[in-house]
């Protein structure tokens, strides 16, 4: 019997999200009839380009900036939550709801924080929001990484920064599971829309199998309407790189007005 790597990385917190996504992984797994193979030693990165990942979950902006061409899209998946829908999210700008700012240009000289640089929510859609709004390449005083939007989080509930960009899937997941995390803040602005974080493959599957994957995806999900009910995940929409290409453009959007980096 064949071992696969699987693991949905993307959205592990609070608990129920990922004791929701564990069981969909083993059902999936179930229904294939193969084996699960221990990935916890391995790096996201070398998660993503695994020869043997049978399904993941990445963010399109380093789908397109550092898998391009090495993996294969197998989907993207359709949330139902508050500003996530129809198979896209945004990224909604947060402050503290005791700053007396109300506007984006407001937050001028202010303290952002970002979960990374690599980031389609965290970094790429704010930059584009604010693009048109910088002055000299600059907006903010300071730029920090905190590691992840829990943690970004963290940082505006505790005054380490003032504004950021925070993934609407993710902040649906803390309002409904952990509401403390959210507790005290104000959306300021909301981001473009993108495509949602792209389930994906090993590059070596071939269309036929990844069509099925899919298939299998969504009739499990129709198994486990627990699942559905948690997650806010109707089904796994069709996708392919050409979708992502909207990440890349607002780069460029912002690059034009120039906005290349957040700073």
């Amino acid at each position: 019997m064949t071992q696969d790597i699987a693991e949905l990385l993307m959205y592990v917190a609070p608990e129920p999200i990922h004791q929701a996504n564990e069981r969909w992984l083993t059902r999936i797994f179930e229904r294939l009839g193969t084996l699960r193979r221990d990935a916890e030693a391995l790096s996201l990165m070398d998660l993503w380009l695994s020869p043997q990942l049978l399904l993941t979950q990445t963010c399109g902006y380093p789908l397109m900036t550092q898998l391009r061409g090495q993996v294969r899209v197998l989907g993207r998946p359709r949330y139902e939550l508050p500003d996530s829908h129809g198979g896209n999210h945004c990224s909604l700008l947060l402050s503290r709801a005791d700053d007396s700012r109300r506007t984006l240009p407001a937050f001028r000289a202010s303290r952002a924080v970002i979960n990374g640089e690599d980031s389609n929510s965290g970094m790429n859609l704010l930059r584009h929001r604010l693009a048109p709004l910088h002055r000299d390449g600059q907006f903010f005083a300071g730029v920090s990484i905190s590691g992840s939007h829990r943690e970004s989080l963290r940082w505006l509930r505790e005054d380490k920064a003032d504004l950021a960009a925070i993934d609407s899937v993710t902040f649906a997941y803390l309002a409904r599971h952990a509401d403390a995390e959210v507790a005290g803040l104000r959306v300021i602005a909301r981001s473009a829309f993108s495509p949602t974080l792209p389930y994906i493959t090993a590059r070596s599957v071939t269309d036929e199998r990844a069509e099925e994957l899919r298939q299998v995806m969504n009739k499990t999900l129709l198994e486990l309407p627990e699942v559905i009910e948690i997650l806010g995940l109707q089904e796994v929409l069709p996708a392919s790189e050409s979708d992502y290409q909207i990440v890349l453009d607002y780069q460029q959007e912002a690059e034009v007005l120039g906005f290349g980096r957040l700073r």
